[in-house]
C-alpha cells in the first residue's frame, strides 16, 4: 500500500487566527478548507518540505516550530500520515496556486468543512487552547 507522508503548518497571525487554504478544483476533497502543507519529497525532512510548500504555496518564509499533531489515515489505496506543526513566518500569505485563504478564529474551524486528517488537528488545537497548554514558538 502507498505510503503519503504530508507536512501542514498551523499559523497564527497578531489576531491569534489560523490560516486556513481551500483545496482548489481538480484536486481530491477540492472545496475543504486545510492547514496548508503538503507532501514530503524523496530525501526531504518534514521541516524542509513544509518550509519549501510554504515558500511555494503561500510565498513566506516560514520557521518550523513545535508539533501539533501526528493524525495516521487509511485511505482508499494509501495510507496517510498527516505531520501538523506550528509555525512562525515572514511575509504575507498569498494564494499562490490560486487557492483561497481565509483567516480564522480558532473557535470557529469547526464552522469549515476539512478532510477527515484535519479534524483531529482541530480537536487537539481546541483542547490545548481550553488546558492552556497551547505551543508557543
Amino acid at each position: 500500500m502507498k505510503q503519503v507522508h504530508v507536512v501542514a503548518g498551523v499559523l497564527r497571525d497578531a489576531r491569534g487566527r489560523i490560516l486556513l487554504a481551500r483545496r482548489t478544483e481538480g484536486r481530491d476533497l477540492a472545496g475543504l478548507w486545510e492547514f496548508p502543507g503538503g507532501k514530503l519529497e524523496p530525501g526531504e525532512s518534514p521541516e524542509d518540505a513544509l518550509v519549501r510548500e510554504l515558500r511555494e504555496e503561500l510565498g513566506i518564509e516560514a520557521t518550523v516550530g513545535a508539533p501539533v499533531a501526528c493524525v495516521p489515515l487509511e485511505m482508499p489505496g494509501k495510507r496517510l500520515l498527516l505531520d501538523v506543526r506550528e509555525v512562525a513566518f515572514s511575509g504575507h500569505p498569498r494564494g499562490l496556486e490560486g487557492q483561497a485563504l481565509a483567516w480564522v478564529p480558532l473557535h470557529k474551524l469547526v464552522d469549515y468543512p476539512m478532510p477527515p486528517a484535519d479534524v483531529p488537528v482541530v480537536a487537539e488545537l481546541l483542547r490545548r487552547s481550553s488546558t492552556g497548554t497551547a505551543h508557543q514558538l
